[in-house]
């Protein structure tokens, strides 16, 4: 038997998940399907961080940090118990790239960006204060600029949109692997298997949420659906015994990156790399010189862990960014969420391409626009930039 439904979701990370909450917000059937659980994969294995993104001004992404500094401060609203602000620290030291004066302005967009809300206060921290910055080393030490940005646990939060959608009327199906769909003049129909069986569903829409696996999933769709050409980046984590006190400390890397120090339950979160990745998603794990680099950066700006002895690496994990296809370094790539159709009428397919877990509610308002059309009229239950998160 076929089940029929308006839209069916490929993938229960942060995106499938939103746009599961808003279109069961706006009355439609929804079934979800997930291969293995809630934020399995890149959506738990992030930086923990609901930010604007301020590196991407440097690339001239304006448009995208003020829509997550928007989303931030909505986030900040709906779900106060599982994103909270923190205190940042950018380090200035007189050999660092990014001089202090370019940072100051930075700031000062990202503050403008920002409405001016509360939260996007910044200061120079005054030189009395230097010691108490967790070790930070100060030999060399110009400035040491403080602003505020958010934190949350990804996965607690994929949980929370996730069971706002299925409070609303959305099907999960866990675990349930996408096994292949067939697109019709109306449509599509998909086959997916759930405990040993094979089953299928019909919807005038299906949402390929899959993340690193977007391109696998369409490589099952008859007839052909296009792929764009993209590269999975790994991006690396460690949590290391210890303590910081004071707050996140963005750091300057040797090769001019961002890595992130950061309390993360009584430990300190580390990350994260980009490096290039090939092989099987789920496979993805840190590399041993992506530990070295992440370590070594740790070393240079808190002494006590330049004594490897001293160091103690209690759980790494690793995670993959779908990024457009480049000669440029990751870092300097595009971060916009893509949204790729079969076809430019009436489509039958909607791909999600790349994404930040700050940003996912306004990819699954885009989502929805786009795929309105294919749609039955509803009576929508909620707004989701009014639904609270816990």
């Amino acid at each position: 038997m076929t089940e029929r439904y308006d839209l069916v979701i490929v993938g229960a990370g942060i995106h499938g998940a939103g746009v599961a909450q808003a279109a069961a917000a706006a009355g439609h059937r929804v079934l979800v399907l997930e291969q293995s659980d809630i934020a399995a994969w890149t959506s738990s294995r992030s930086s923990k961080l609901i930010h604007g993104g301020l590196r991407y001004l440097e690339t001239g992404q304006f448009g995208l940090v003020r829509e997550a500094l928007r989303e931030r401060a909505l986030l900040l609203r709906l779900a106060p118990t599982l994103v909270q602000l923190k205190r940042f620290h950018i380090p200035v030291y007189g050999d660092t790239h990014r001089s202090a004066a370019w940072i100051r302005l930075g700031l000062a967009a990202y503050s403008v960006l920002s409405g001016f809300h509360a939260a996007g206060r910044f200061r120079a921290l005054p030189r009395a204060q230097w010691p108490e910055l967790d070790g930070l080393d100060t030999a060399g030490l110009r400035t040491v600029f403080e602003y505020r940005d958010a934190q949350t646990d990804d996965r607690a939060l994929t949980r929370a949109v996730m069971h706002s959608a299925m409070s609303l009327g959305a099907e999960l199906a866990m675990p349930a692997r996408f096994v292949a769909a067939e697109l019709t003049t109306d449509g599509c129909v998909i086959d997916y298997r759930r405990n040993g069986e094979q089953r299928s569903a019909a919807a005038p829409v299906l949402i390929n949420a899959a993340g690193a696996w977007v391109n696998r999933v369409l490589e099952c769709i008859r007839p052909a659906v296009t792929e764009l050409s993209v590269e999975l980046v790994q991006g690396a984590h460690l949590i290391v015994d210890g303590r910081l006190a004071r707050g996140v400390y963005y750091l300057e890397a040797p090769d001019r990156r961002a890595v992130f120090a950061m309390p993360w339950h009584d430990r300190i979160l580390l990350g994260t790399t980009e490096t290039p990745f090939s092989g099987d998603p789920a496979a993805v794990a840190p590399l041993p010189e992506e530990r070295r680099y992440l370590l070594d950066t740790l070393a240079r700006y808190f002494p006590r862990y330049r004594d490897s002895a001293a160091v103690n690496v209690s759980d790494a994990f690793a995670g993959l960014r779908v990024l457009p296809a480049g000669p440029q370094a990751a870092f300097r790539r595009s971060r916009e969420t893509v949204l790729h159709a079969d076809r430019a009428d009436r489509l039958r397919v909607l791909s999600i391409y790349g994404g930040k877990l700050t940003t996912y509610r306004v990819t699954a308002a885009k989502v929805m626009r786009q795929i309105r059309s294919r749609l039955p009229e509803r009576k929508r239950r909620a707004l989701t930039g009014q639904l609270p998160l816990s």
